[in-house]
């Protein structure tokens, strides 16, 4: 089936339909990194030619948002702190004027009805489109490897390096980017930062903290770590940066 990819330049009002498959979709925890709070929902004023859908007729099958930065340095230098910087990053480059270079993807969403059916890879596509239509010379992608959350003590230098029988990655979400050849670069183990409060962790997870230590949260690639003195449980999601070449 044809998909129709149509971009925030072109249609404004499909903003909130979006957004609320998003919600629907992550963990709620995720909707709480301190810089997309600050920065996410300006993607649609600021960059409106990179934020895209994909359509069946009029119902949104996927959901994509991208930003062009500007980057001198290889590749194998790109910072730990992954997602986080490339959305900051992305807007103070736009306030400095300076010459972007490369696109990088910040989230990907796909409507429960679509899932399983290899929209990934058309939003993927699509986001490679998007960047060579302005003459960009890399995707480059912070990637949530899917499955990573079901082995959160596994530490994501190794999980990353596991294979199936046939030699592909273990991962479903890393195997899409190696079959459209994407190139893993390494991991970004400070890739979101989110900081809440015991109460709003409670409200978040529906699960209870009653002691300092690390938690096994469902949705988190990793343990979450809570301090009851202090009242706060910090998660730092890891994330590993992939490369596609345009």
């Amino acid at each position: 089936m044809k998909y129709k990819l149509v971009t925030t330049t072109k249609r404004r009002d499909l903003i909130d339909k979006g957004d609320e498959i998003v919600i629907d979709v992550w963990p709620e925890f995720m909707l709480h990194d301190a810089v997309a709070n600050e920065w996410f929902f300006e993607l649609y004023e600021k960059f409106p030619e990179f934020q895209y859908w994909l359509l069946d007729g009029e119902e949104i099958v996927g959901i994509g948002n991208s930003i062009p930065l500007s980057w001198e340095d290889k590749l194998e230098n790109l910072p730990e702190e992954g997602w986080d910087w490339a959305l900051e990053k992305g807007f103070k480059d736009k306030d400095k004027n300076l010459k972007t270079n490369l696109i990088c993807a910040l989230s990907i969403t796909i409507n429960p009805k679509y899932q399983g059916k290899g929209i990934s890879t058309e939003m993927i596509r699509s986001m490679v489109q998007i960047g060579r239509k302005h003459k960009l010379e890399s995707l480059i992608i912070p990637v949530r490897p899917t499955l990573k959350k079901d082995y959160p003590l596994v530490d994501i230098r190794k999980y990353i390096t596991w294979k199936r029988d046939d030699g592909q990655l273990f991962d479903p979400w890393l195997r899409v980017h190696e079959k459209l050849s994407g190139k893993i670069i390494k991991v970004c183990s400070k890739a979101m930062k989110i900081s809440g409060t015991i109460s709003d962790w409670e409200n978040w997870t529906e699960m209870k903290f009653p002691e300092k230590g690390k938690y096994i949260i469902p949705g988190a690639l990793k343990p979450v770590e809570f301090d009851i003195k202090k009242d706060v449980g910090i998660y730092i999601e890891p994330n590993v940066w992939v490369e596609h070449k345009l």
